[in-house]
């Protein structure tokens, strides 16, 4: 099933992994793939992330006006 969302994103923030917020997901009900092995997360000092790790993730299609691209993002609490 294919749904369609707009929303506002930022681009190439350096992170290593593509992200999208556990919180957007949950009130939106958009549907995610549960991963076999959880992912861990690492803060910008190198040390891991005792609060979170990555369980969960989304198949998307980015789309910026002509331009696509098919994505998997992991998803996680991004801490707004």
């Amino acid at each position: 099933m294919s749904e369609l969302h707009s929303i506002k994103a930022l681009l190439d923030c350096r992170a290593t992994r593509s992200l999208i917020d556990r919180d957007f997901i949950c009130l939106r009900g958009i549907n995610t793939q549960t991963l076999s092995h959880n992912i861990l997360v690492f803060n910008v000092n190198g040390f891991p992330n005792k609060a979170e790790q990555i369980s969960k993730v989304m198949d998307v299609v980015l789309c910026y006006k002509t331009y696509s691209k098919r994505m998997l993002l992991a998803i996680s609490g991004l801490g707004k």
